[in-house]
């Protein structure tokens, strides 16, 4: 069971990136506040293209969410999710995760 207020962290490599601060949910997707941390700047491009792309352009959005999903780790306080779907404009971020991989 996800929590408000539970803490969600993106990691590059052996560095935490960003914050999420769960604060809402509509099952599978959580969202929450986001905080970037010093080292997201390099990524926060992918993550504007990515939204620019979502709706209209499926083969594009998929080219730049590798980008992401390949570079960037996802974890709870459990550890890292297996696979995640993550989103993040200005200081929201909303995401759907497994712990197991998408189909």
């Amino acid at each position: 069971m996800i929590r408000n207020g539970e803490v969600w962290t993106l990691h590059h490599g052996d560095h935490t990136i960003g914050r999420i601060t769960i604060d809402d949910g509509d099952f599978p997707w959580l969202e929450g506040d986001f905080e970037p941390l010093p080292g997201f700047e390099e990524f926060k491009p992918l993550f504007d293209r990515s939204l620019e792309l979502v709706h209209d352009h499926p083969e594009e959005w998929e080219a730049v969410y590798t980008q992401i999903e390949s570079r960037l780790e996802l974890h709870s306080a459990d550890g890292p999710a297996a696979e995640f779907l993550l989103h993040i404009e200005n200081d929201r971020a909303w995401f759907r995760w497994s712990d197991t991989p998408f189909d």
